[in-house]
């Protein structure tokens, strides 16, 4: 495949004397730009015990606003700009993003930087919000796949933080509204210009929005945390839970490999995004035969999700025919198994490897989608120049490298299986 850039855009960076990087992407788009802030904070930063998610925590508190720009403020001013504003929480980060009428840009900046530098709230504003997730965990939690997930990194991972979802243990959000005094320990030490990246994108000069970023952000003080992540160890033999559902649902099946931490160069990396698609997307042997032909299952599906730190591959099916769960989980293992004896044909891989080049050019289709795609590749490296790293990467991929990532990935002995059925009345 033609070696051409997957991000096509030219950019500028520039890190300010605080630490603040600004990441600037003139589009070709009138009218528009997208404000995207990436602060380098997420459920992997909750390293203490008992104290899980007040990544996702932050994602509310930053809503409730400063002195100068209290929430009912804060609303009316984006409303009248017509803006479209949102965050949200992952394992490696937090984003709050923003599409807007360009002209109004430097007004968002001022606001966002104020919040940013002022946030402010009462231990009562606290105490209600941390029952708002409370409640927002119950609610997520009544839908079966997201209690798939969070047992399975409960039971695949001993030590590193990634063993909790980005909701955090319920037993730390209920905890959670006696610990006012650390949330504002856990605001200073990560809410700080080293450990965010402002992204803008869309109908933009670079060297305006470096202007507007310095008179609004370069007061920003830098912290002094420093971040120790515990490294979780090999795992020694396989794992395995079973969730007793306790009202009506299909089964689901989820096998889970250990996979390594994201580095745009490694082939091992690319390999398992390559794996996704080859193997357990809609077009792979295994789905034709279990979705389509015997229709054990009526979904199959891969997850291979870019970290910090090493992490999972995890296949998942959901089950049509309940009495044949322990089927189709043997079939993932097997085909996992297949993987590191057989090597994919040639011409298949190279369709795949075309596919997601494409797949990722064509999204890049309006501002705001430029900015939330990149964005998480700055939470991973800061630089848009990853993207079109990673993208070589994919396609220097050959077969058999896909069959030596296998063999070294996917280990009996690394494997976490995780099945949710329904409980026997």
């Amino acid at each position: 495949m033609a070696q051409r850039n997957a991000f096509p855009f030219d950019y500028e960076i520039h890190d300010f004397a605080n630490g603040l990087r600004l990441v600037a992407v003139p589009l070709p788009w009138h009218g528009t730009a997208s404000v995207y802030i990436v602060v380098h904070a997420g459920s992997r930063n909750e390293t203490e015990p008992g104290r899980s998610g007040f990544a996702h925590f932050f994602e509310h508190m930053m809503f409730r606003g400063t002195p100068e720009w209290p929430p009912e403020r804060y609303e009316r001013e984006l409303q009248r700009m017509g803006a479209s504003s949102n965050a949200y929480t992952d394992d490696d980060r937090t984003v709050y993003h923003t599409t807007l009428a360009v002209e109004d840009l430097g007004l968002l900046l001022a606001i966002e930087a104020d919040r940013f530098l002022h946030l402010a709230y009462s231990e009562e504003d606290f105490r209600t919000e941390a029952l708002a997730v409370l409640g927002e965990y119950w609610k997520d939690s009544a839908e079966p796949l997201n209690r798939l997930y969070e047992v399975l990194r409960d039971t695949a991972f001993g030590v590193h933080p990634y063993k909790h979802t980005t909701m955090g243990f319920l037993r730390d959000i209920e905890r959670m509204p006696e610990m006012y005094g650390y949330s504002l320990a856990f605001f200073d030490r990560f809410y700080r210009p080293e450990n965010t990246t402002l992204l803008i994108a869309g109908d933009i000069e670079p060297e305006r929005a470096r202007s507007l970023v310095d008179e609004h952000w370069g007061g920003w003080r830098r912290g002094t945390h420093r971040l120790e992540v515990p490294q979780e160890p090999p795992q020694p033999a396989p794992r395995e839970a079973r969730i007793e559902w306790e009202t009506h649902t299909l089964p689901y099946a989820a096998v889970a490999q250990r996979a390594p931490a994201y580095d745009d160069g490694s082939a091992e990396c690319a390999v398992l995004d390559l794996i996704s698609a080859l193997n357990f997307s809609p077009g792979s042997d295994l789905y034709r035969r279990l979705v389509i032909e015997e229709q054990w299952a009526d979904e199959l599906w891969a997850n291979q999700v870019d970290h910090l730190d090493p992490y999972l591959f995890t296949v998942v099916a959901r089950v049509k025919q309940p009495e044949r769960t322990g089927d189709v989980r043997r079939a993932i293992e097997e085909e996992l198994d297949r993987l590191a004896a057989e090597p994919p044909e040639e011409e298949r891989l190279e369709q795949v490897q075309s596919h997601l080049f494409y797949r990722f050019v064509l999204g890049l289709n309006r501002s705001d989608a430029v900015a939330a795609q990149l964005a998480p590749f700055l939470a991973l490296r800061r630089t848009p120049e990853t993207v079109n790293r990673l993208f070589r990467t994919y396609a220097g991929v050959s077969p058999r490298d896909v069959s030596a990532a296998a063999r070294r990935w996917f280990r009996p002995e690394g494997r976490t299986i995780v099945t949710l059925e329904e409980k026997a009345r």
